[in-house]
């Protein structure tokens, strides 16, 4: 212990004399050891046998420059973590007292010596999972009429924020639509309505008006800004002449339409394409089990793996259209469904993967699907994030930990979480089976725009994380700081932690053999970049 007291205050001498000796080197360590000065400071070691008071330099320093530099050198080697020339890490915070909102932090953290005083989470980037294809939200009917009312200026200005990358935007780079009107909707309409009573099996009457009013115009917007942006197209219901209860509230797709409905969506998709409007996946279903949205459709297994593999992987095919066909897309206490229908070997030659949302049941059903079937995708394509009507914090913690971490750490390529945008009143939404409660990522009224927790959620992500960046892999410390690491094209790595405890957690990132130390306040959400 002498001896190391010894190498310290050596240190503390070297720095002293070197700096009247070499006049550069107090910009050098002004630009690089300040902040590691100020964090030892409160080390009650580091004054020791320093005195405070003038003295003549002789009293500093009676050792030869070449003794200096050597002394210097002895006690770096005591202080590792002084001198860390490692990669700088910057943090992005949010807290749930909102005192930080996706906050860039002015402190750095630095990669030192290991620090076995704290947990670690370890990043190993040789260990290489799934390739990511994005984060974001649905873009509903009630989302892109929302922004349509507003000022063309105010408009840009916002899906610049969403949708564009660099200073001040969150990148958000996956989008849901729907096919037809969803649940927020202010009515409902498919692309080939008729009148009670009647049907039309050649689809004489298809067209794209109704979205052509918001829905499109938004969505050439959007691609203005990201031409890369994946869509993921879900349908709430078939026309109601196409169904079993002629409604288009609950009820099933009459097996006498299968056919017709496969060319309803070949239509829908080479109508998409001639807007300039990709769709990059699709599921034939929202909600299968679910019938109590207006609209919605039941659809069991059995009938989605005969409509994909026997009518609409074939038509699709015959049309030379790419587009991925996910298959379920529906809650996670019913892996059995994906797994029953990848058993069709039909339907399984046109599905690309499968889609899950968490109303129901455990995130673990992404990797029980990925492992019967590691051949195929797992996707996230819904899920809700509001703030409690009693929750007096932003209580960003758990939903980062349970979605945004917990769907990539189990297969997932992407996230997308419901909805986009609503009114003050939580509109507009379809009455008889709209959703009242459903909140927007950001909320639109007029041209002032509110952003709420949904939106935090997902740019902790999709700010950093872009699309054909691969998750590595993160250990350690996941029982209170949940984790999830990524390598992006450029060769950044990203870490997400959240602290779902209610006590500040002081941690360690590990990276090839070196320890950053953070400390993560109670309830908080950090992403590092380095």
């Amino acid at each position: 212990m002498r001896e190391l007291e010894l190498h310290r205050q050596s240190l503390i001498l070297g720095i002293h004399c070197i700096s009247r000796l070499i006049p550069i080197v107090p910009r050098f360590h002004s630009a690089a050891v300040s902040d590691e000065l100020q964090v030892d400071r409160a080390i009650p070691y580091f004054e020791v046998g320093v005195s405070r008071s003038p003295q003549p330099f002789a009293s500093y320093c009676p050792l030869r420059r070449w003794k200096l530099l050597a002394s210097l050198l002895i006690g770096a080697a005591s202080f590792p973590s002084l001198f860390a020339t490692g990669q700088e890490v910057t943090t992005w915070l949010t807290t749930p007292d909102k005192a930080s909102l996706l906050a860039e932090q002015a402190q750095h953290l630095h990669f030192a010596r290991p620090y076995t005083e704290v947990d670690a989470i370890v990043i190993d980037d040789s260990k290489r999972f799934q390739t990511i294809d994005g984060f974001g939200h649905a873009l509903t009917g009630g989302s892109a009429q929302l922004m349509m009312k507003m000022s063309p200026a105010a408009r840009t200005k916002l899906l610049k924020e969403l949708f564009g990358n660099g200073p001040g935007t969150i990148g958000t780079s996956y989008i849901r639509v729907s096919v037809g009107a969803s649940d927020m909707n202010d009515h409902v309409y498919t692309y080939d309505d008729m009148p009670v009573g009647q049907t039309d099996a050649d689809l004489k009457n298809f067209s794209l008006a109704p979205d052509r009013a918001d829905v499109i115009p938004v969505l050439k917007e959007v691609l203005a800004i990201n031409p890369r942006i994946k869509i993921l197209a879900s349908p709430w219901t078939a026309p109601a002449w196409m169904k079993d209860n002629d409604d288009v509230k609950g009820g099933y797709l009459n097996k006498e339409y299968y056919r017709t409905y496969s060319i309803y969506w070949v239509k829908y998709l080479q109508g998409m394409k001639d807007e300039g409007i990709r769709i990059d996946a699709l599921t034939p279903q929202n909600e299968p089990e679910n019938p109590k949205n207006t609209p919605s459709m039941l659809m069991t297994s059995d009938e989605e793996a005969d409509f994909i593999g026997n009518y609409l992987g074939p038509a699709m095919a015959r049309a030379g259209l790419r587009t991925k066909i996910i298959n379920f897309d529906h809650n996670c206490d019913n892996p059995n469904y994906s797994i029953d229908l990848l058993k069709n070997a039909a339907a399984n030659k046109y599905t690309d993967g499968t889609g899950y949302h968490l109303y129901r049941g455990e995130i673990t059903a992404l990797t029980t699907t990925h492992d019967a079937f590691p051949q195929k995708n797992i996707y996230f394509t819904e899920q809700m994030v509001v703030a409690r009507k009693d929750d007096t914090s932003f209580s960003i913690a758990k939903p980062v930990a349970r979605i945004i971490i917990a769907a990539p750490e189990n297969w997932s390529r992407n996230v997308l979480l419901w909805n986009l945008a609503a009114d003050p009143q939580n509109g507009p939404h379809t009455d008889n089976g709209g959703c009242p409660v459903c909140s927007g990522a950001i909320t639109i009224d007029g041209d002032t725009v509110i952003r709420n927790l949904a939106y935090y959620t997902a740019a902790h992500a999709s700010k950093f994380v872009p699309p054909g960046s691969v998750r590595v892999a993160s250990t350690g410390a996941s029982d209170v700081l949940p984790h999830v690491a990524f390598l992006t094209p450029q060769k950044r790595h990203v870490l997400i932690v959240s602290n779902i405890t209610e006590e500040a957690k002081t941690f360690s990132i590990r990276f090839k053999g070196k320890d950053a130390v953070a400390t993560l306040p109670a309830g908080a959400v950090a992403t590092y970049v380095w």
